[in-house]
């Protein structure tokens, strides 16, 4: 029990995604800010905002639900957590690991989301509901290119397991070439589900607001933007454990040193590509992940099913 309450509320869990939260949204930032020829923020930037926010009084609006807009916070981010239990960070096996895990985080990984949509709806504010009905209506755009791209190397390795899928890529890293197609569309469809440039609609500052978080402020809103900063941390976790499942003759320090550093190398890929676009409306993104993402994205389903038919294993 002490031990399962560790991984939880300390390492991976909480304490640890937390800290890592802070760093990686602090290295986003600056890469983005130097990629567009700017300073960018001081390192404690993510730490004192999240300080000020927390410190700051909480409002409710009057006709909001109440006991739904405290809620939402704290589930998105318990959800998001969560997820990361399943996910390898120092071995090939995950704290928690089963045959169908990665079903598990997939599903965790869709309920902030969700959850963004309820705080928005229930706010009964006009910019919150608009960008609600924008998070809801991007999350059925790209979440089919994303959860395709994660579970046609599942199909190639024969299992719904993250950690024996890491475990079967590390011995046949000739497989490994096979799945970059859907690397690059997990890489953008993972942009939306954290509502990054291009696809920032539900949080267009310059048309809504804040979108669904209109109404938030105080240590509600300091957990919304936590959620988000755990959720770039879990979702490149997970793209990195997929996609790049290398080094496990590592010892456990210096494998968790290099899973930092694969983490660290998609965030700078979320950086880059948020650099060189801009904003679409919410019909060009869904056009883009229908047209594009998701045929992409069945192309590597159907490329994965036939070398799992034509190749030894």
């Amino acid at each position: 029990m002490l031990k399962a309450l560790f991984h939880i509320l300390i390492f991976p869990g909480f304490l640890f995604l937390f800290i890592f939260g802070l760093v990686a949204e602090y290295v986003d930032r600056k890469l983005y800010a130097r990629f567009q020829n700017r300073v960018g923020p001081p390192w404690f930037q993510p730490l004192a905002d999240f300080i000020k926010l927390a410190t700051k009084e909480e409002i409710i609006p009057e006709e909001a639900d109440a006991a739904v807009f405290k809620l939402i916070p704290l589930c998105a981010l318990t959800a998001t957590i969560t997820a990361m239990l399943y996910i390898p960070v120092w071995s090939a096996t995950a704290v928690f690991h089963f045959n169908g895990d990665i079903i598990v985080v997939l599903y965790l990984l869709t309920i902030p989301t969700l959850c963004y949509f309820l705080g928005g709806w229930y706010s009964r504010s006009v910019y919150s509901m608009i960008g609600a009905i924008r998070s809801l209506t991007q999350l059925f755009a790209y979440e089919v290119p994303f959860f395709l791209c994660i579970l046609a190397p599942a199909l190639l390795a024969d299992t719904w397991s993250i950690s024996e899928m890491v475990v079967f890529y590390n011995k046949h890293l000739g497989y490994w070439f096979c799945n970059l197609l859907g690397f690059a569309v997990a890489i953008i469809s993972l942009l939306g589900k954290l509502e990054k440039v291009p696809f920032d609609i539900p949080e267009a500052e310059t048309e809504i607001v804040a979108g669904p978080f209109t109404e938030y402020g105080g240590r509600f809103l300091a957990f919304l933007k936590m959620t988000l900063n755990i959720e770039m941390v879990v979702g490149a976790s997970l793209l990195a454990a997929v996609f790049l499942p290398f080094g496990l003759n590592l010892k456990p320090a210096a494998l968790f040193v290099f899973y930092l550093i694969q983490v660290f190398f998609i965030i700078a890929l979320i950086s880059f590509l948020r650099t060189i676009f801009a904003r679409l409306r919410l019909d060009q993104m869904i056009n883009f992940c229908w047209k594009y993402l998701a045929p992409l994205a069945f192309l590597q389903v159907l490329i994965n099913l036939i070398l799992k038919i034509m190749l030894p294993r």
